[in-house]
């Protein structure tokens, strides 16, 4: 994924719902945890962010529970990476 706009995107994975906020001109890559398997991704784009669904070969019924996002120096991630602090209320 790259983050071709002018603020900052939301990339949201499931099924567990981890976020990671890519700044603009940032690319974070998705994969799965074990490589030989084949991983489609379903993705819906929403105002603000993205939110992917990896499937095994593509059949929705095999939901890729393991997957790691790096950046694109290979670093890996953690869930909430550049995540905006909370507005006050």
């Amino acid at each position: 994924m790259e983050n071709a706009g002018n603020r900052d995107l939301c990339l949201f994975i499931e099924p567990y719902g981890e976020d990671f906020y890519l700044r603009p001109g940032e690319v974070f890559t998705v994969a799965p945890e074990a490589e030989v398997i084949d991983v489609w991704f379903s993705t819906l784009v929403w105002e603000g962010g993205i939110t992917v669904w990896p499937y095994e070969d593509g059949d929705p019924t095999k939901i890729v529970l393991d997957c790691t996002v790096t950046d694109i120096n290979g670093t890996r991630l953690e869930c909430g990476h550049q995540r905006p602090p909370k507005p006050a209320s």
